[in-house]
């Protein structure tokens, strides 16, 4: 059902981790979000790991400052199996200006899980 999960750590200064990952870690730029303009999310990959970064709300750190993306075949199917199992749902599956299917889960220690699954 998953096959694959990255995590995505929270920001309130996205150019200075984007600039510390990827020229002092070494990683390589991957995907931004959007596509121009100031980015509220840039994927980097480091070795054959994968790492998000994304730009607090507003500036406000208090919002946690981790979550765990994970790949699904099929988003619907994924988020129903984990709410099956207790997850506290925070957000319900919805196509994504990006193109991808996206629900939003908090596991039992409150750490947010996103399930995402590619366009069909």
């Amino acid at each position: 059902m998953f096959h694959s999960t990255f995590p995505i750590v929270t920001t309130d200064d996205l150019a200075r981790a984007v600039t510390f990952y990827r020229d002092v870690v070494g990683g390589t730029v991957a995907y931004q979000f959007p596509p121009s303009g100031e980015p509220e999310y840039v994927g980097i990959n480091i070795g054959s790991t994968h790492l998000g970064l994304t730009r607090a709300p507003d500036g406000d750190m208090a919002s946690p400052g981790f979550a765990l993306w994970m790949y699904a075949e099929a988003c619907d199917a994924a988020f129903e199996r984990l709410r099956a199992g207790g997850a506290q749902v925070i957000a319900e599956p919805a196509d994504q200006p990006w193109g991808e299917r996206v629900a939003r889960v908090r596991d039992p220690s409150g750490v947010e899980v996103i399930i995402g699954s590619p366009p069909a």
